[in-house]
């Protein structure tokens, strides 16, 4: 199976469920400093926000081998208005049609938002050299439970199993290495968690073995 490029959305990938709990303040991850950030405030406050760009820089290192910070993808993308600061200091994004811009204009690749698509319809795009930024609930990390409602979180969708009719996803908040790298779940399953929308991308160069 192709290995593909796996990063967390923290830094210290094997600190997650900590650091999603509040169990750990973002301030006190000790690998900081990876992500770009320039003190470990601006890290504490993005850190929960960055899904996407995680997502990002894996794609980025999947097909055209390079590994750009969390954070420095975070600053580019804002600029085209993918994140919003809002007067109260609440942190609006990832917004998915800016997104697209950022994706298109800065990195060459074509990009397309999908709304109201079942899991079914990306499934098979998958076979045909696309990828897929999906909106999921967080709590896809625990798939035996039963999620409250769809969306919330995007993990990186680049593969299939046909055999078993299964989508394999990395999740930038998997709190383990098996719910992190290479998930396979069934179509049944992921779509519990699936808000039936994301970013459909085509990518350039050749993805890395």
């Amino acid at each position: 199976m192709e290995r593909v490029p796996y990063f967390a959305q923290f830094e210290s990938r094997d600190r997650v469920l900590d650091l999603v709990s509040g169990r750990m303040d973002p301030a006190d991850d000790p690998l900081w400093q990876q992500s770009g950030a320039t003190d470990p405030a601006e890290y504490a406050e993005w850190s929960s926000h960055i899904c996407g760009m995680a997502c990002l820089k894996m794609l980025l290192a999947h097909w055209q081998n390079r590994v750009i910070p969390t954070m420095h993808l975070m600053r580019e993308c804002r600029a085209y208005g993918g994140y919003v600061v809002q007067e109260d200091g609440s942190i609006k994004g990832l917004i998915y049609r800016p997104f697209v811009s950022f994706l298109e204009e800065k990195f060459g690749m074509q990009a397309q938002l999908k709304e109201h698509t079942p899991i079914e319809d990306i499934y098979d795009l998958l076979g045909e050299g696309y990828v897929y930024i999906a909106s999921v609930h967080p709590g896809i990390r625990t798939p035996e439970v039963a999620p409250p409602k769809q969306g919330g979180h995007l993990v990186y969708v680049f593969g299939r199993k046909q055999e078993s009719r299964e989508v394999i996803f990395h999740n930038p908040s998997g709190h383990t290495p098996e719910t992190q790298e290479h998930v396979h779940l069934s179509l049944e399953t992921f779509a519990r968690f699936y808000a039936k929308r994301g970013i459909l991308i085509k990518p350039t160069g050749e993805p890395q073995a």
